[in-house]
Protein backbone atom coordinates (compact mmCIF):
# COMPACT_ATOMS: atom_id res chain seq x y z
CA UNK A 1 0.00 0.00 0.00
CA UNK A 2 1.49 3.40 -0.95
CA UNK A 3 2.22 5.78 1.88
CA UNK A 4 -0.12 8.70 2.26
CA UNK A 5 1.16 12.00 0.90
CA UNK A 6 0.93 14.55 3.68
CA UNK A 7 2.56 17.95 3.69
CA UNK A 8 3.57 18.06 7.33
CA UNK A 9 6.23 20.77 7.22
CA UNK A 10 5.69 24.34 6.19
CA UNK A 11 8.36 26.99 6.06
CA UNK A 12 8.89 30.40 4.58
CA UNK A 13 11.31 30.34 1.72
CA UNK A 14 13.05 33.14 -0.14
CA UNK A 15 13.80 32.48 -3.81
CA UNK A 16 15.18 34.40 -6.71
CA UNK A 17 12.70 35.29 -9.44
CA UNK A 18 14.51 32.93 -11.83
CA UNK A 19 14.34 30.09 -9.29
CA UNK A 20 10.64 30.65 -8.66
CA UNK A 21 9.84 30.75 -12.39
CA UNK A 22 11.70 27.47 -12.84
CA UNK A 23 9.83 25.91 -9.92
CA UNK A 24 6.47 27.05 -11.27
CA UNK A 25 7.31 25.78 -14.77
CA UNK A 26 8.43 22.39 -13.41
CA UNK A 27 5.33 22.12 -11.22
CA UNK A 28 3.00 22.98 -14.11
CA UNK A 29 4.67 20.47 -16.45
CA UNK A 30 4.45 17.77 -13.77
CA UNK A 31 0.84 18.59 -12.83
CA UNK A 32 1.81 19.52 -9.25
CA UNK A 33 1.51 22.60 -7.09
CA UNK A 34 4.72 24.30 -5.96
CA UNK A 35 4.80 22.57 -2.56
CA UNK A 36 4.34 19.13 -4.10
CA UNK A 37 7.04 19.88 -6.67
CA UNK A 38 9.50 20.90 -3.94
CA UNK A 39 8.67 17.76 -1.97
CA UNK A 40 9.29 15.62 -5.04
CA UNK A 41 12.61 17.31 -5.79
CA UNK A 42 13.93 16.95 -2.26
CA UNK A 43 12.64 13.41 -1.73
CA UNK A 44 14.40 12.34 -4.95
CA UNK A 45 17.32 14.77 -4.76
CA UNK A 46 20.07 12.23 -5.45
CA UNK A 47 18.31 10.79 -8.48
CA UNK A 48 17.36 14.12 -10.09
CA UNK A 49 20.78 15.77 -9.76
CA UNK A 50 24.10 15.11 -11.39
CA UNK A 51 26.53 15.43 -8.46
CA UNK A 52 29.39 16.67 -10.65
CA UNK A 53 27.29 19.37 -12.28
CA UNK A 54 25.67 20.24 -8.95
CA UNK A 55 29.02 20.99 -7.29
CA UNK A 56 30.09 23.20 -10.21
CA UNK A 57 26.80 25.12 -10.21
CA UNK A 58 26.92 25.48 -6.42
CA UNK A 59 30.42 26.98 -6.57
CA UNK A 60 29.27 29.42 -9.26
CA UNK A 61 26.18 30.38 -7.26
CA UNK A 62 28.19 30.95 -4.08
CA UNK A 63 30.75 33.04 -5.96
CA UNK A 64 27.99 35.34 -7.25
CA UNK A 65 25.83 35.35 -4.14
CA UNK A 66 27.07 38.53 -2.43
CA UNK A 67 26.83 40.54 -5.63
CA UNK A 68 23.31 39.19 -6.30
CA UNK A 69 22.18 40.29 -2.82
CA UNK A 70 22.86 43.96 -3.61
Amino acid sequence: MPKRFRLTRRFNVAMTEDGYRSLRRFAAEAGLDEGEALSFLFEHFDSVTDTETLSIKLRQFNAELEERKR
